[in-house]
């Protein structure tokens, strides 16, 4: 991995690791889908992701990636990340964050904070808030709107 600014460009061959490690067969398709995914940075759509993989991976059908996708969710490589819209996005960074979401442009930020991380987990620490439910993760999205969409 190389620091870009705020962009990490991940090697192929870190990619190939990221993939087999969760027993999947490494494809090109599967390389290229992660990459676009990790490298925008963005918590695309689908189609920017597409639209990314039309630069550099030409012939990829819709169906495809939408396999490709489904298949690296499961596999706990990218999350699924569902806006106000619904329109539904992918996120790449599996750390512990949360999200600024504007709800005028859909625009979704990663937020990091550790203070609060901890407030979080000490509050739901020994918190059962229905019989039968457990908690797996507490994620926040902290919605908002960005100044350059204040126009």
């Amino acid at each position: 991995m190389i620091r870009n600014k705020e962009t990490m460009i991940f090697s192929n061959d870190t990619l190939r690791t990221m993939i087999s490690e969760k027993n999947l067969k490494v494809t090109p398709q599967r390389i290229a889908v992660l990459k676009a995914i990790l490298e925008l940075g963005n918590h695309p759509t689908a189609e920017q992701v597409l639209v990314e993989l039309d630069r550099s991976f030409l012939g990829m059908s819709k169906g495809t990636l939408y396999k490709v996708l489904e298949t690296l969710v499961d596999k706990e490589l990218i999350k699924r990340v569902k806006t106000d819209r619904d329109i539904l996005r992918y996120d790449g960074n599996l750390g512990v964050h949360h999200h600024l979401y504007c709800s005028e442009c859909d625009m979704i930020e990663d937020y990091e904070d550790k203070e609060l991380d901890a407030i979080l987990k000490a509050y739901f620490k020994n918190k059962k808030l229905k019989e039968g439910f457990e908690i797996e993760d507490v994620v926040l999205q902290i919605r908002g709107t960005f100044t350059e969409c204040q126009v």
